[in-house]
Formats: structure tokens, sequence, C-alpha cells
């Protein structure tokens, strides 16, 4: 009962769930552009391999931050309002 409690605060936040899936998106972004860097920018060794493993793992952040507030915004909030009609 408190999980799906939790999940109706959670969908009937879109302004956070929206700003959860900008944020992800973003640190994708600036983890795909370290990568990028890593890559063309840095001459090869250590140190540009350093670079892309941390943009690697904002990537993977910033994947879970997006796919966390887009299923917010979309699949709970249907949850949320098919739950909603049958009380």
């Amino acid at each position: 009962m408190r999980i799906r409690e939790w999940l109706h605060t959670r969908a009937d936040s879109p302004r956070q769930n929206f700003t959860l899936l900008l944020s992800g998106f973003s640190l994708f972004t600036l983890g795909l552009a370290l990568v990028g860097a890593g890559q063309y920018l840095f001459p090869p060794g250590l140190n540009a391999e350093l670079i892309a493993l941390g943009g690697l793992i904002l990537i993977g952040g910033g994947i879970i931050l997006a796919s966390f507030g887009y299923l917010s915004l979309s699949v709970l909030r249907i949850l949320s309002f098919l739950d909603k009609k049958h009380e």
C-alpha cells in the first residue's frame, strides 16, 4: 500500500518528472561530449581513457535519470489515472 501511495505522488508531480527527464538528458549529453573529447581532442593515453570512462559513467547515470523521468511522466500517469477511475 505504501508503494501505491508513493507511485501516486510520483505520478502527480509532472514538473519534477520533467526536470528528471531534462537532467538525465543533460547528463547524457555531457557524458557523450566527454567521450568525444577523450576520443578526438586528447592524445592517446591514460588521460584520454579516463576522460572517456568518466563520460561513460555520466552517460549511464543520464540514461537512468531520463528513463525514470520518462516512465514517471507517461506510464505512472496512465496507471494513476486508471487506478483512480476504479476507486
